[in-house]
């Protein structure tokens, strides 16, 4: 068996599911096929996962710039960025409210993911493991058509962006794992590249403040809150689907190298 470290950074890509596969779906719009086959052009070469999101340049001077990282991360996790069109062909994303009971990011907004698993082939299977196991999302419904870099979190895991693709969100059935997640909705992409929702507030951790940005989004008379590492990885999954910066500057990801890791909160 392959070194775990080995599968889990092994890219898997698979193209949109195809009249053979034993389910039978509806076919994507045109815009949705094209940003499929945007996808799967983009997607980087097996072992080098950092190219995907960011031209060369831009990816040479943010390494050069970077502050030193923990010689070792502590764990693997991923996320699963999962696309839909809404009736009117506007690309949307899932995303869950976490269960009030949990003991870290009780009541936050995430994607759904989490840790990677022995037995998980590689961080594409990782995130529709999960995916299935909080909202009941069949893995069959989704075409996984690239993976973002990793993004550290400040408890040192490294977690990755699965983007996929729900062709058909009427053959989602939500069933909600309540023990994990409290709701599900959807936002429409566009929202995390304007400045209209989003907010930036200073967050004290370990004595230093530390600015965040926030975006405050509406749904069935909710407001949910997006923020922390949730927000800055759908930031930069949004930019590499509809292939347009935001229309603000990024805030830099704070320097996390300084222990304790102790902590499981992840924003």
């Amino acid at each position: 068996m392959r070194p775990l470290l080995t599968r889990l950074f092994t890219p898997t890509y698979i193209a949109m599911a195809s009249s053979s596969s034993p389910s039978s779906f509806a076919s994507p719009s045109r815009r949705l096929a094209h940003l499929t086959r945007h996808l799967l052009l983009s997607s980087s070469s097996p072992g080098d996962l950092s190219s995907v999101g960011a031209p060369a340049a831009d990816a040479a001077s943010a390494a050069a710039a970077a502050p030193a990282r923990p010689a070792a991360p502590k764990g693997y996790a991923a996320v699963l960025v999962c696309l839909f069109e809404d009736p009117h062909g506007d690309p949307r994303v899932l995303l869950t409210k976490r269960a009030a009971s949990l003991s870290s990011h009780s009541g936050e907004v995430s994607l759904p993911g989490g840790k990677v698993e022995e037995g998980d082939a590689d961080v594409k299977a990782t995130a529709l493991r999960e995916a299935q196991e909080e909202i009941g999302l069949d893995p069959a419904l989704v075409s996984v058509v690239t993976v973002l870099e990793p993004f550290l979190s400040k408890n040192g895991l490294h977690v990755t962006p699965v983007i996929g693709i729900l062709s058909d969100k009427d053959l989602f059935k939500p069933v909600l794992n309540k023990s994990e997640v409290e709701d599900i909705f959807d936002a429409p992409l566009e929202m995390f590249l304007k400045d209209d929702n989003r907010k930036i507030r200073e967050v004290n951790w370990m004595g230093v403040n530390i600015p965040v940005q926030f975006f405050e989004h509406q749904s069935e008379g909710k407001t949910f809150v997006i923020w922390g590492l949730t927000a800055h990885i759908l930031t930069r999954a949004v930019a590499v689907v509809l292939q347009r910066e935001p229309s603000f500057v990024e805030l830099p990801r704070p320097n996390y190298t300084s222990p304790p890791f102790s902590d499981t909160n992840e924003k």
